[in-house]
This record gives C-alpha cells, structure tokens and sequence, in this order.
C-alpha cells in the first residue's frame, strides 16, 4: 500500500520529481531495520522514484517539436492487429529507422498512423517503408472526459500521425517472423470470421479467441456495458484464471495417476507449472497486452505459494502480486483494469472467508456476484460515473455461460484449426449459438429502464464513506450494526455538484479539437450551444458532451441550439439527442433534426434571471451555410456572452448594423474558430470583448486561429484563450465578477503536451 500510494502521488504531478529524492531511501533503511515501520516511508519513496523513473524514460521518447508536420521516412514493423476504420486503418508501429530529406532523425520508438490508402493492408508482424507526418499526443481535455492523452502514454505512444500518398508504402520483408505473436493472432481472427461468415456472434468469439474486441458492434457493448458483463468479453483475468484452474487439477490428477510419478514431482507442483504454462500461452493469444500481463502475475504469485510448499494467506499473496505488477508496470495505476481486477479480487477474499461449506454452489455464485456489485459500487461511481443495477444476475447467467462453455469451445476449435477445420467450424458456431441464446437474456436485461444508474463522480470523502459502508454490509454474520452501512452509503448519492445562484451564469467552451461545443447553465436551466464533430464512427457528443454534462450533473437539457450543418458542429448532435431528454431543439438546419424548430433572430426567453437572445439568422441571411448560422446572446446583471457560431464579415457587418453597441458582451466565442474570414475590426469594436475564445483543434489544418486575426484582437487588449492549449474553458460570472479557469492548467499531469 505504500508502494502504492508513492506511485499515486507521482500520477498527481503536473512535473516529475527530481531522482536525486532517491538518495534519501539509504538513510530510511537504517531506522527501518530496528523498526519496521519505517518500512512505510522507504518503499512510499521508492514507489514514488519507481515511477518517476519509467515514466521519464517515457518522456524522454517523445517527438521533437521541430519535427511537428514534416514529412518524414520511417521504417518499423506493424504491432498489434491493424483496426479497420470507416475511412482506412488503424495500427501501431515500431519504429526501427526515421529520415528526414535522406537524414536520420529521432522519432519515438512506438508510433499510432492512419492510413485512408484503402489498397494500403497491412497485416501484423510485417515491415514497411512509408511517408508519414506525426504530431506528439494531444487529447480533449474537459471534465468527466476520457484521458486520451494518458491512454497513449500508458502505451507507450509518444508519436500519431497518418501516412502520406506521395510515396507508396514498400514492404520491406516478405513473410513475417514464424514466432511473431501478432502474426498468428491476426491470421487466426481471420479464420474464425471465414468460418463464421454473417455471424454477428463472430466478433466475439474472435475476441475469446485472441483477445481482439475491436470488432464487436457498438450496440453489443452497450449491452454489455448496461448488463455489467464487459469483463466476459476478450481474453480477461478471468477466464485465464479459469483455463489455469481447469488444467491444475487435470494435470494433477493425471500426474499421479502412474503412482511414481510423484516421487520425482509432487502432483501439485505439476500441476502448477501446467497452470502457468497455459495462462501463458493463452495470454499470448491476447498478444500479452496490459490486462494479461497482470492476471499472469497474480497468477504467478498464486502458484508459487505451491511451488514453494509454503501456505500463504491469501491476503499477503494478493498484496504480493499488487506489489509485483507495478513493480513491472507502475503505469497500470492509469487503467481502470488495474483497480477492478484487484478490487474484485479483495471483495471475494473478503465475503468468502469463513465455513461456507453447507451452501449450494449456486447460492455462492449468486452471494460473490452481488458482493462484487456491491463492493465495486464505489470505484465504479468514481470512475466511470455509473454502475449497473442488473449486473448480479446477468453475471450469474454469463460467466458460466461464458468461462464454462463458450471459452471452452472456442478454445478447443482454435486447437482444432490446424488438422480438422471442419469440426472447429462447428465447434465456433456452437459457441456462437450459445451466445445467441444467452445474449436474448443480456438485451431483455439492458432494455430495462433500470437497468443502469448512472450521477456525477463523488466526492472523496463520500467515496471514503462509501468504502466504510461496503465493509459493514459485507461484514461477517454477526458482526454488530451492519445495517448502518446503508447510513455511510448514501453521501456517494446525495452529494450533488454545485449549482449557479440565481442571476449566475457559468459558461464552458468545451474542448472538441476543430468543432465547437458550449454549455451555458443557469440556477435551474441547462442549455447546449453545438456538440462539436464527427469522425466515422467517433462523435463528440458522445465522447465529451455527454460526460461532461454528467459530470456537472445536468440530466436533461432545457434547450439545444445547433448553428448549423457543418459536421464539426452537428456531428455529435445525435448522440446527444439519444443520450439526454432534450426539451427544445432550435437549430438553422431543422429539416435534418427530429423535433427542431427553425431559430430566427427576435427569439428570446429567460431563465432564472438570465435572459436569452438570438439575433441571427434573419431572413436574408438563410441558406448561406455559414451566414446561416444561429448567433446566441446571454445576458445578465454580471455580464454577457455571444456566441455567433461560423459567422463571416457579411453576417458580422448585418449585426453591427442592427445592434450597435448592444452586442457588447464579457466574453466572445470567435466567429468562425478564428478564421480570416471574420472577426472583422468593427465587429470587434462593437462587441468590445474582455476575453475571446477560439474554439480550434491542435495544429488543425486550416490553422485556425489566422495570425491576422489574433492580432486583431491583441491590439485592443483582449485576453485571449484556445481550446487546444487550454482544454475546456470554464466562466463563471456572479456577483464577486467573473471568474475563469482553463481545465488542462488546473489538472495539469506530467505526460500533457507541452
């Protein structure tokens, strides 16, 4: 736990900590020996430094800034299995050579590419020359979020880009390494598709198969998310536990059967090195990713209590294999897997200590489901702001169905692959039926409007108090006042998020990349100005727009006003609207949207002492896509926002017109991200901004915001923010003025771009 804590407090630095702390560890050892408590503070340093270390070896691999959008020659082999997108493909590659103009240059070892080439197919294990452009790692930044950022550094990316067509990819060998892993991962998956073809079950029998999930559909994992059964899919901790299991005590039993044969090797000590050897090979198949790596630890750990014929508690074991992963890995603390696996871990240790040896096995099955439920409920409320509430009893129906037969049967036909395909066909389709029939029980359970219970991340000490309650209610029998663990739960529900006052505005730009999304709430009343982009399958609504409004517990929307019907402001509208109950849908575009009404200047209303005003479109400025835009006005006692969407200089010319001064305003959204084509002088001077705001992705290609522009607004001494160096963007404007804070300088971590 001190390890623990030391890596803990690093994941929390804006800059690591100088190694020169780790000089201190010699002097705590001394006292440490006579008094073993100061065992704390030595491996609390050392798991500090531990970290510190790793994670500078990651940094130091980082793209150099002059190499930023430059063309550049690089020769590596492809990792992992290439993911196929709506527009190309997807895949890592370890760099082994970079040229720029025939010099060699210094790249990150491990890189992320695109490629739209569709003739383009690289396949696992293979070696390529390509032209590619790379940027250094940069994400959205807004609360409640994803960590995009921490993602690719936990994987050691420190490069993204996409390959360029003016040179056409050379493969550079001619059949990849025989004991290439992601070689035999791939080719498998491909098989079991071939012989499961229009199956829509395929997807994930290839996932138990070789731990590639990346093509189970969207609406699959929404079931499973719903239903709590996500851990089912891919080659997890589970069901490499099961597979070890199922071989220990078949081996073991095999092992004596001769007799003799446990007189050079006892029985269990066979039985625990076959153990191993399957984990490990089953884990290959996952191609030894993160989530692998640390059940094949625990596992390690586990056995060598048998190894060593020594019984150890099952307690001290798990603290052993905690301290072992991060002592592989410090870095696992970044993956919710991490905390999970070992949390599910302590909760079963915990209920299932004691004579439960009178209880059906189906009792014990349905008690460990709903103590894990439980006993997760707080870290699932802190990371992931929701938990399922049929979670126990899909369990109960998956997991035998899942770890009992379909890994099974998926197993014995990926062995059978080789000399009889045939009967491994039917053996997938078995498995597959099986799904089939299970998956009507997991949607019945989803669809329920019940089924999942989703509210704003806690605080710590409500999740603190929620901890306290999980331990009373899954304390022994007998233990006194376990019903006052209910008590300590309920801060983890009645803890809401702050709320504007009356007459308050908060205002926040959120950070979409090239797109623009807004939320303005007042006391009572929530209003969505855009939602951002579209990439394929990938939307902004559902990525930052939805998270964030759950973070700040908004659970309806009063008004959603979409501009226009460029995608970088429409493209997330969707997900929204079938995400949150929306009361009212104005929009310029209203023939594209369900339940829209078509937004004109002269509307207006007001919430809680803030008064709402479109002042454009007006009828002359329909049908230009741009000028079509809806252009928003908040006014109140403590200062106004306008947010006038992709207006250009003959929209901006038309309001200066009409409204004069009176579109002053605190606080200015950048007509059209900053482009050249507005932010006009005298729209400028009418408005007479405190703060301009550009809402525009990192070194996006239009290279929004202009320099021109920017000037512009220099000169008259606006203060000036951007969504990509700045993240989310939030205003609060009350009584004390108006008070402002960039979310990626207040939560600043060590692995942001610079």
């Amino acid at each position: 736990m001190a390890f623990l804590s030391g890596v803990l407090l690093v994941q929390q630095l804006a800059v690591l900590p100088s190694l020169w702390w780790t000089l201190l560890l010699a002097p705590l050892l001394w006292p440490a020996i006579r008094r073993p408590l100061w065992f704390i503070p030595v491996f609390f340093l050392a798991g500090a430094m531990w970290v510190s270390f790793r994670a500078g070896i990651i940094l130091d691999d980082s793209l150099p800034h002059e190499l930023e959008g430059r063309n550049l020659v690089v020769e590596g082999r492809i990792v992992d299995i290439p993911r196929r997108a709506e527009f190309g493909q997807r895949f890592e590659l370890e760099v082994a050579r970079a040229e720029l103009d025939g010099e060699a240059v210094h790249v990150p070892r491990k890189i992320l590419l695109n490629s739209r080439e569709y003739s383009f197919q690289p396949r696992a294990g293979e070696t390529w020359r390509l032209l590619v452009r790379l940027n250094r790692p940069h994400g959205y930044q807004n609360p409640g979020g994803f960590d995009y950022e921490a993602h690719l550094f936990r994987d050691r990316i420190r490069a993204k880009g996409y390959v360029r067509d003016d040179m056409a990819p050379q493969r550079l060998d001619r059949v990849p390494a025989w004991y290439d892993i992601d070689r035999w991962r791939q080719d498998l998956g491909d098989r079991i598709h071939s012989l499961l073809q229009d199956n829509e079950y395929a997807a994930i029998i290839v996932a138990l198969a070789n731990g590639d999930s990346r093509g189970v559909g969207a609406e699959q994992w929404q079931v499973l998310r719903r239903t709590g059964t996500l851990h089912l899919v891919a080659i997890s901790g589970l069901h490499i536990s099961l597979i070890a299991g199922v071989v220990f005590f078949m081996t073991r039993w095999l092992w004596a059967l001769p007799g003799t044969t446990v007189l050079r090797l006892p029985a269990p000590q066979f039985g625990a090195i076959c153990a191993l050897l399957a984990a490990a090979l089953y884990a290959a198949l996952a191609g030894f990713v993160v989530p692998t790596q640390r059940a094949l630890i625990m596992l390690t750990v586990a056995m060598a209590g048998i190894l060593l014929r020594r019984r150890f508690p099952p307690s001290q074991l798990l603290a052993v294999a905690g301290l072992a992963v991060l002592l592989y890995d410090p870095l696992a603390v970044m993956s919710a897997g991490f905390w999970l696996s070992f949390a599910a871990v302590a909760v079963i240790l915990f209920v299932m200590h004691g004579d439960r040896s009178g209880k059906s096995v189906a009792w014990k099955l349905g008690y460990i489901q709903w103590a894990i439920a439980l006993g997760m409920l707080p870290l699932m409320l802190a990371m992931f702001q929701q938990v399922s509430l049929v979670a126990p009893v899909a369990n109960m129906l998956a997991v035998p169905v899942f770890d009992l037969m379909a890994v099974p049967l998926t197993l014995l036909g990926t062995l059978m692959l080789g000399f009889a395909p045939d009967v491994a066909g039917f053996l997938f389709k078995l498995a597959a039926w099986l799904l089939q029939m299970l998956w009507q029980a997991l949607t019945w359970l989803a669809d329920l409007s019940f089924s999942q219970w989703t509210q704003p991340a806690p605080v710590w000490w409500a999740l603190l108090c929620g901890a306290i309650g999980v331990a009373l209610l899954l304390a022994p029998r007998g233990w006194p006042a376990r019903w006052v663990g209910v008590v300590w739960l309920l801060p983890l529900f009645m803890v809401r998020p702050p709320v504007p006052a009356a007459g308050e505005v908060w205002f926040t730009l959120l950070d979409v990349g090239q797109g623009l999304s807004a939320v303005v709430r007042t006391r009572e009343h929530a209003l969505l100005f855009d939602a951002g982009p579209r990439f394929g399958d990938f939307d902004t609504g559902k990525a930052v727009v939805e998270p964030y409004l759950r973070a700040v517990g908004v659970r309806r929307l009063n008004s959603f006003l979409i501009s226009h019907k460029d995608i970088d402001h429409i493209g997330g509208a969707k997900s929204v609207l079938h995400g949150l109950p929306v009361e009212k849908v104005l929009s310029s575009v209203p023939e594209i949207l369900p339940m829209a009404q078509l937004c004109r200047s002269g509307q207006s209303w007001n919430w809680d002492g803030v008064d709402f005003d479109v002042l454009g479109p007006d009828d002359a400025g329909a049908g230009r896509r741009n000028d079509a835009s809806c252009v928003l006005r908040v006014r109140s006692r403590h200062g106004n926002i306008l947010l006038p969407a992709d207006i250009e200089a003959k929209s901006e010319k038309k309001l200066v017109e009409t409204w004069g001064d009176r579109l002053r305003a605190e606080i200015l959204v950048a007509p059209h991200h900053g482009s050249k084509t507005s932010s006009t002088p005298a729209f400028i001077e009418a408005v007479a901004p405190r703060y301009v705001l550009f809402p525009a992705g990192y070194r996006n290609r239009y290279r929004h915001p202009h320099p021109v522009v920017v000037q512009r607004y220099v000169d008259r001494g606006v203060i000036l923010y951007d969504s990509a160096s700045s993240g989310a963007l939030e205003f609060r404007l009350n009584a004390n003025g108006l008070d402002v804070a960039a979310y990626r300088a207040r939560h600043r971590r060590y692995w942001y771009a610079d």
